[in-house]
């Protein structure tokens, strides 16, 4: 249950795309007044070491955030259909996100990865809290002193809790303003119809609130069944919702020069969205396109975006 730890595949290409929607979802909720709960399912670390032994070790970072930060750069020559896409510079969405490392990054060298939690934090205005749910009892404790850090008081909670269940005492809340970013490692087959359940109980809580569900595309039914689980959910109750994904490289399985298979590791991810706010789309139908053809990995890289009301 506790083997997963985000800090091998912290930086890559799926948390470019998360954190991206996230960052876009959030400057939106908290331009309003009245104060939003914030709510992380499986908050992890906080805050990940790129040049540590667990980053090191995936080396996924590389194809990830580090690869988007060099994007200007003469080592990174690009396709000509990629350069007609980042000539007017990189979307707002995707600039807004790598100022936000970079400004982790003070040296200018990308050696700290923000995880949701300080990413979020840093967008929350002094009214606003955020909860965040944390079970791996190693995690749980680094995330613990990583926030102190920011001197933030009751503004934030770390609860040593199951996310799937914690939510629960949270909804609705006070001032009838959430949002919940849930992104389980799904390494057991459970999490995907937890994942669908916890969205349509929540929903029954708190009907207007946004909810944000990250998941892999991988070869598993489960994988495939969950975003169509969460469009007919959003769809049967009346919400709107989008579907955004980011496909680095192709799902099937290699053979190397000695013959043995190689697996492809993540090839793929989604962001599944309810009740968006209204300039999402916008946002990301001009980011997806960048992030795919700067993230790309083979020829299979691609990107997704529906939407529906």
């Amino acid at each position: 249950m506790f083997s997963y730890r985000h800090a091998f595949h912290a930086g890559n290409h799926a948390d470019v795309l998360k954190h991206t929607v996230l960052m876009a979802v959030l400057r939106h909720l908290t331009q309003k007044d009245n104060a939003l709960t914030v709510l992380d399912t499986h908050a992890g670390a906080g805050l990940y070491r790129l040049d540590g032994d667990y980053a090191q070790t995936s080396g996924e970072a590389a194809n990830g955030i580090v690869r988007l930060a060099q994007w200007q750069t003469p080592l990174s020559p690009h396709s000509p259909a990629l350069a007609k896409l980042l000539a007017p510079g990189l979307a707002p969405a995707l600039a807004d996100y790598l100022e936000m490392v970079k400004g982790f990054n003070q040296s200018g060298t990308l050696r700290v990865y923000p995880g949701s939690p300080f990413i979020t934090q840093q967008l929350l205005n002094e009214r606003d809290k955020l909860k965040l749910f944390e079970l791996h009892p190693t995690d749980a404790k680094t995330l613990d002193a990583n926030m102190a850090q920011l001197e933030v008081g009751r503004q934030v909670a770390v609860l040593r809790e199951d996310g799937f269940e914690g939510y629960k005492k949270f909804l609705p809340p006070p001032a009838r303003r959430a949002l919940l970013l849930c992104d389980p490692s799904y390494e057991i087959k459970s999490d995907y119809p937890r994942v669908a359940a916890m969205a349509g109980d929540a929903l029954k809580r708190f009907a207007t609130g946004t909810y944000m569900v990250w998941y892999p595309i991988i070869p598993r039914p489960e994988a495939h069944d969950l975003p169509r689980k969460l469009k007919t959910l959003a769809t049967k109750l009346g919400k709107g919702w989008l579907n955004a994904s980011l496909t680095v490289k192709s799902s099937k399985l290699t053979t190397d020069a000695q013959g043995d298979t190689q697996r492809p590791g993540l090839p793929a991810s989604g962001v599944f969205v309810i009740n968006p706010p209204h300039t999402l789309k916008a946002k990301l139908q001009a980011a997806l396109p960048q992030m795919a053809g700067l993230l790309a990995q083979d020829r299979h890289a691609a990107f997704g975006l529906e939407s529906g009301s």
